[in-house]
């Protein structure tokens, strides 16, 4: 069985689980639509747009108030 011949050191170990953490920011790009950001290659959240098409229908959180208080 191999066994290590020298003790590693703090600053070795460190350096070795200093990467294990790095999160990078996603990238974010305008949807062409309505100018939100969004992540690339994905739905917009904000209209639902995909590439130039209408791919979900997603309602405004103020026309969604608006119903709502018109129901109640």
């Amino acid at each position: 069985m191999a066994v290590p011949k020298r003790r590693t050191t703090r600053a070795k170990r460190n350096q070795r689980r200093a990467n294990h953490d790095k999160v990078a920011a996603p990238n974010l790009i305008e949807c062409p639509n309505c100018a939100e950001l969004m992540r690339p290659h994905r739905i917009c959240g904000a209209c639902g747009h995909y590439k130039g098409r209408q791919i979900l229908n997603v309602e405004s959180p103020l026309a969604a108030a608006g119903a709502e208080a018109a129901e109640g």
